[in-house]
């Protein structure tokens, strides 16, 4: 009897996150990839265009509370 092995494919992509607070979502993608290095950027941001497999990229656009100075 000949064993197959199946190939196992890595998680690319969160849309399960979107919606979640930042640390939820670090949580999330943190169960899936433990060795992610999440960098948390504003909607728009420049970003490099070099590919690190490492990499996760949460973009934000919210702002959650009044700005006020202080």
């Amino acid at each position: 009897m000949e064993a197959e092995c199946a190939a196992v494919q890595e998680k690319r992509s969160w849309p399960e996150v979107v919606g979640m607070s930042i640390e939820e979502a670090k949580k999330v993608i943190l169960k899936d990839k433990p060795d992610a290095e999440i960098e948390v950027l504003p909607v728009g941001a420049a970003e490099t265009k070099d590919f690190r497999p490492n990499r996760v990229r949460i973009f934000v656009d919210t702002v959650a509370e009044t700005p006020h100075v202080g």
